[in-house]
């Protein structure tokens, strides 16, 4: 059976793809997100699990202050010398010339661990990587930052001598073995020694839309030995607006047990509404469900050089392991399509995987019961350090959520209720607050939209009835367009008249805006309390509901 693209739909950028034994693992960047390092497994490149982050407290990482779109930058994983290796880079900022970012790494015999803690590496650059070459040596392959003004900020892939034995990196061994190709921004390295040649798979480019991946070779680890391959790049969207993955790029290869070979690469769905095709500007779309992961098959020629199946564009429907490497004749159900219904918080006390607090995990501004979460109010979703916000990522356009929550907030600075978020500056919500004027609690809509906030009810917020302890919240959202609803009852809903942009909630929009432009569309729940009281609400019953894809 063909396997659909994307394999992981919604927010799973930069993969990183190994094989041990029969089994497949890819690494998924997760930026201000926490748990950081999206981890899954599988055995047939088509049905993915969910695997626990192996980072399990501040203590180990704490990403309080970076903005967002910041924090974990693609993480890798390998395995050498009967261990799994796991790189990451935490970037914390880009101001000036300067990228400040730290990279990590941390091993272990089994990929669910116990993990070593983490080992701090260098910061010249991020996009780091473990190589594991056949003769028992190690090296770190990175994208290397310049900050001088006269050169070109991304200065080339550098490798650098790795001592497994002190478990630290060699001094003065690094060497810039590749600059690119000439497109610019060279980043996303992954190694491979291949016969006797070694492989370097590289993105130019820029994660936009003019992503792509190339490839270069030596038949050693000199500087500058690499040389492109011809008629790169391997694969790329950047001459066709109207494919329907766009942004493909960051590749990562591996072999199957039968001799098949693959790359996992990001990619993006972006949509379009009647007003951009009108405009005729040249807009590609907007990228609701951020950057997600893709598959493609890969072929080798006679002279050793790799080719994805059906060209460079690659294909939505790829063949399986188990077929012969040809273009499918007919396609296959999309991973995305359909309805998936996502069951709400966990029964075993604990946020399940897949659910992402900001930055570091809550600790005790949350309690998980059987079905229930209660979050102690903190800083509002604008802060970049402790905000009480539990959520998970949109995995399709169209899609609806809901929850009930119970709060008796005595100020308009108390503030819970369902949240659509993309950024600190970039968010809407629907919440249960305090109005004085009424004297009594309140429902409200409030967007943040590039730092400036609006409330839309005002004063003809809908008053909680007395006695009612549960305010039902709902989003729905419909690819360009979403609304919110609440009912007092679970029962009677009402709109609450005002249809919000979905290009708010987009890459698009935020590169636009200069506010990080890689997460995509997150739903969730948060309370906020600025007077210090810690005002708890109480969250039960969240649904996620996947409503279709565009090209459906």
């Amino acid at each position: 059976m063909p396997i659909a693209n994307p394999i992981l739909p919604g927010s799973h950028p930069d993969p990183a793809l190994i094989r041990v034994g029969d089994t497949y693992y890819l690494a998924n960047s997760t930026f201000e997100w926490w748990p950081p390092l999206n981890l899954h497994r599988s055995t047939d490149l088509r049905h993915w699990e969910p695997l626990a982050s192996p980072i399990t407290s501040a203590a180990q990482l704490d990403l309080r202050g970076d903005p967002s779109g910041f924090g974990v930058w693609a993480p890798d994983l390998s395995y050498a010398h009967g261990r799994f290796w796991l790189v990451y880079s935490d970037v914390a900022s880009v101001k000036a010339s300067f990228t400040d970012c730290r990279n990590y790494l941390m091993t272990a015999e089994r990929i669910e661990g116990p993990w070593s803690e983490p080992i701090a590496l260098n910061g010249v650059g991020f996009d780091a990587r473990m190589f594991h070459d056949d003769d028992g040596r190690s090296y770190l392959v990175q994208q290397t930052c310049d900050f001088r003004e006269y050169k070109p900020p991304f200065a080339g892939i550098t490798l650098t001598e790795f001592d497994v034995d002190a478990m630290r990196l060699k001094p003065r061994t690094a060497r810039i073995i590749w600059k690119g190709s000439g497109h610019g921004a060279v980043e996303g390295p992954h190694l491979y020694h291949i016969g006797d040649w070694y492989y370097l798979f590289a993105a130019e480019g820029g994660t936009g839309y003019d992503h792509r991946e190339s490839v270069a070779c030596s038949r050693s680890l000199d500087a500058a030995s690499f040389e492109p391959m011809p008629g790169n790049p391997l694969l790329t969207s950047a001459d066709d607006p109207e494919l329907p993955l766009q942004k493909q790029g960051h590749a990562s290869l591996v072999d199957t047990p039968d001799g098949a070979w693959y790359i996992a690469h990001l990619c993006a769905r972006p949509w379009r509404s009647d007003a951009d095709a009108a405009d005729g500007d040249g807009m590609r779309g907007w990228s609701t469900l951020g950057r997600e992961t893709a598959l493609q098959r890969v072929v080798w020629d006679d002279d050793g050089w790799p080719h994805v199946v059906g060209g460079r564009h690659g294909l939505r429907v790829v063949p399986s392991p188990d077929e012969a490497a040809a273009v499918p004749d007919a396609p296959a159900e999309p991973v995305a399509a359909g309805t998936v219904v996502a069951a709400g918080f966990a029964d075993d006390a604990r946020l399940p995987v897949g659910w992402k607090t900001l930055r570091v995990p809550l600790g005790d501004a949350a309690r998980f019961e059987p079905g229930r979460l209660t979050l102690r109010g903190q800083d509002s979703p604008c802060s970049v350090f402790d905000v009480s916000l539990v959520a998970r990522p949109w995995t399709a356009v169209a899609n609806e959520a809901s929850v009930h929550v119970d709060f008796a907030p005595w100020s308009f600075q108390q503030m819970a209720g369902l949240i659509q978020y993309y950024g600190g500056a970039l968010w809407s919500a629907i919440v249960v607050t305090w109005n004085e004027d009424v004297g009594a609690r309140v429902v409200e809509v409030v967007r943040n939209d590039d730092n400036v906030t609006a409330s839309f009810l005002r004063g003809r917020a809908p008053r909680v009835p007395d006695g009612c302890d549960s305010v039902w919240l709902r989003t729905t959202v419909d690819i360009d367009r979403y609304r919110y609803a609440y009912s007092f009852d679970g029962v009677d809903w009402k709109d609450v008249g005002v249809a919000f942009d979905a290009r708010m909630l987009t890459d698009e929009y935020a590169e636009h805006a200069g506010r990080g432009f890689f997460t995509g569309a997150f739903v969730g729940v948060f309370a906020t309390d600025m007077t210090g009281y810690g005002a708890e609400a109480r969250f039960a019953d969240f649904t996620y509901e996947d409503l279709g894809d565009r090209d459906e």
